[in-house]
């Protein structure tokens, strides 16, 4: 039993290292969950100001839940979307539309 526990604490850090090195290599990621209203608004902020980002979808992840277990550990929320810019997490759909309205989300993706 002991091992169990161990392999999935080793597969629990590898996949958490890979998390951290998507999030370092593109400038905007988004965690999303295809049927979330709030992470469509998140998208969509970024839709519209014509700004790329690198997309994971948990609910069409084969390691979706526990991508989100890591991002709770590494964000303190379990709620998605979980928005990164330039490595750091800004929140989900509601901070990043408010962001954008008060015209701080361009002046963080310079």
């Amino acid at each position: 039993m002991g091992s169990f526990i161990s392999s999935r604490a080793n597969m629990n850090e590898s996949l958490a290292k890979k998390v951290e090195a998507e999030i370092v290599q593109h400038k905007v990621v988004i965690y999303s969950k295809t049927y979330c209203p709030y992470c469509v608004m998140a998208k969509d902020v970024f839709k519209e100001i014509k700004v790329e980002y690198h997309l994971v979808e948990l609910d069409e992840h084969p390691e979706g839940s526990e991508l989100q277990a890591i991002l709770h550990k590494m964000t303190g929320a379990r709620t998605v979307p979980r928005v990164f810019i330039n490595g750091t997490c800004i929140g989900g759909g509601t901070e990043t539309r408010q962001l954008h309205r008060e015209g701080k989300l361009q002046a963080m993706l310079s």
